[in-house]
């Protein structure tokens, strides 16, 4: 693939006035890298998964005021759509980039994902410790991946309608921008090769 080197001028854009504006600099600077991670990674999850994979990347089509505040590149087994299954992510906010496995709250069978995990909660502990954990896509803020906490969110993706589930890994703006594109490549795979199994736990592969 072509190469795909993050800069400061990537999460600048989420600091740029105005929903037009904004979009203009998401479509010309962001997006062609996302649909290159997207090409790469659609095909790392089919051969790593065995399942066709495909990517999505943010259109943030329903905007009308408010300029989006992240954007993203998902992957799911499903071509036209994303949000209903769970799913990765490569994604950016103003502060940061995010490598994540997520359910959100679209999913109809959370509280049996959710179940799954529960059951299976020792197979975080494989994960080092700059994972995270968060129970709001919406939200830029993550917690460390412990014990209490996770079992916390993970009930709460069972048991509340509106509850999701994010895991992963977060890169500041200064650690994305000093890596060059291999680098980030690498760690992007290394992220994802240790997210698949916990993936194949949610769907109950």
């Amino acid at each position: 693939m072509e190469n795909v080197q993050w800069t400061n001028d990537d999460f600048q854009v989420f600091s740029i006035n105005g929903l037009d504006e904004r979009m203009q600099a998401l479509t010309t600077i962001i997006r062609p890298k996302f649909h290159l991670l997207g090409e790469h990674f659609a095909t790392y999850f089919s051969t790593t998964t065995g399942d066709e994979f495909f990517p999505h990347v943010a259109k943030h089509a329903r905007r009308t005021i408010n300029p989006p505040k992240d954007s993203w590149v998902a992957f799911a087994p499903y071509k036209r759509g994303y949000k209903a299954l769970p799913h990765f992510q490569i994604g950016l906010w103003g502060t940061h980039l995010f490598i994540v496995v997520a359910v959100i709250y679209e999913a109809p069978q959370k509280a049996e994902m959710a179940e799954r995990l529960l059951a299976n909660i020792t197979q975080f502990d494989k994960l080092t410790d700059d994972y995270v954990i968060s129970g709001d896509h919406m939200s830029p803020d993550v917690t460390p991946l412990e014990k209490e906490q996770l079992q916390k969110l993970l009930t709460r993706l069972r048991d509340v309608k509106k509850g999701e589930f994010l895991v992963g890994r977060h890169l500041t703006v200064e650690q994305a921008t000093a890596m060059s594109a291999d680098e980030f490549l690498a760690f992007a795979e290394e992220t994802f090769d240790m997210l698949v199994p916990i993936y194949n736990t949610i769907i109950g592969k």
